[in-house]
């Protein structure tokens, strides 16, 4: 590197300073008379220490692009394998991180609610466009839209075999559909004003839809009926999701309240009071999570406007949520603390989901693997699955 004529002068008068306040006055002399500086000219204070502080900014600097360096290639490997570095973290420790693997575009209004198919390299979003968007979320391809409903869809679930669909909108109607030939096989009608929210029960017989109209139904798969009505709620029932063993459902919704049924006997089991505006999500806790989460009780202030999901990570020690001020948030329940906020969206960030599942390989070629063996390899679709674990996490 060449330096200028301004350069080499504040550097020669650096070295000077530093010669004489470190005692070598002999040498200082000589390299006065070298450099060509006046020997009678004092030196200016604006470069007394200068050659110390230039010394230990370098290394602070060479220290800063080193750790930068390790951090982007590790990016770079989460990036491609599209998780986390599988020798260096445990998978129950996953989180999210930047950057996003796909930015997936094709609503033209909000999306409402986002799930991962529980097989296949399928993810499914439902928006206010009133259509249900199919994706390959490994490769970040669109494959399809369903059509059938005439207002925003507002929640969309599968069943555990992913062969069935659950739909329900502002349309007042739940539709299932049939998720290998993509078609609406039925329509249930009951409920009075906007249907907010449905979840296929875990046995796969039974529907549970909530509503506007303040009432939470049950419908039977097989022929579309309703077969039990759950009231209580004093406002629109915003979210209702079953338990794991489907033997209780939680609710919650713009009176405040979060409650639990017993499916059975339609009987309410607790109702939960804390909450100072409307209850709009609710998540039930993994059974991984049980040995933590009762130190964790209380609540948890970090987002700057309205929460709009939240889901528990499988692992059981972390939550994540979703909100109004474009951030998805990852909290340590046990410590309660907020331990990494990612800028997500430009927009408000309506639905989040999480899903491990097995590592799909890409164009739907599957991997010869002993846990796969007992059960179809690929849908019709060709969408294809292994037995090695992975996570994926969605933000819309």
């Amino acid at each position: 590197m060449v330096l200028s004529q301004r350069q080499r002068d504040e550097l020669n008068r650096a070295i000077a300073d530093y010669l004489r306040s470190n005692g070598y006055e002999e040498a200082y002399s000589v390299f006065k008379k070298e450099a060509e500086l006046d020997v009678n000219e004092e030196l200016d204070k604006k470069y007394a220490g200068l050659l110390e502080k230039k010394w230990t900014s370098v290394i602070r600097l060479q220290k800063k692009v080193m750790e930068l360096e390790s951090k982007l290639n590790e990016a770079k490997e989460e990036f491609t394998s599209g998780g986390p570095l599988g020798q260096k973290r445990d998978p129950k420790e996953w989180i999210p991180r930047p950057p996003e693997k796909y930015a997936l575009s094709g609503h033209r209004s909000p999306v409402t609610r986002v799930i991962f198919h529980p097989v296949f390299s399928v993810m499914v979003s439902a928006s206010e466009d009133a259509t249900i968007k199919v994706w390959d979320y490994e490769t970040g391809d669109f494959e399809r839209t369903l059509k059938g409903h005439t207002d925003s869809v507002q929640d969309i679930s599968f069943d555990h075999t992913g062969k069935l669909l659950a739909s329900c909108s502002a349309d007042m109607t739940i539709k299932l559909w049939d998720f290998q030939g993509f078609e609406c096989i039925r329509t249930m009608h009951g409920h009075d004003h906007n249907v907010s929210s449905v979840a296929i029960m875990p046995n796969g017989d039974h529907i549970v839809s909530a509503s506007r109209d303040k009432t939470i139904k049950m419908w039977e798969v097989q022929t579309g009926y309703c077969v039990k009505t759950f009231t209580g709620h004093r406002e629109w029932v915003r979210m209702v999701r079953p338990n794991q063993d489907g033997t209780l459902i939680a609710s919650c919704s713009n009176d405040q309240t979060v409650r639990v049924w017993v499916v059975a006997t339609k009987e309410c089991k607790a109702e939960l009071r804390e909450h100072e505006h409307v209850v709009e999500c609710i998540s039930w806790a993994p059974e991984s999570s049980y040995s933590t989460i009762s130190e964790a009780t209380g609540s948890e202030v970090g987002h700057d406007n309205w929460v709009r999901g939240v889901l528990f990570h499988s692992g059981g020690k972390f939550i994540l949520s979703c909100a109004d001020d474009k951030t998805l948030r990852v909290w340590d329940f046990k410590n309660k603390r907020c331990m990494k906020t990612l800028n997500a969206h430009e927009h408000f960030v309506t639905s989040l989901g999480m899903y491990c599942s097995p590592v799909l390989d890409s164009k739907y070629r599957t991997r010869e693997t002993s846990s796969s063996a007992s059960s179809p390899a690929e849908d019709q679709a060709g969408h294809s699955r292994s037995g090695i674990p992975m996570m994926f996490c969605a933000v819309f």
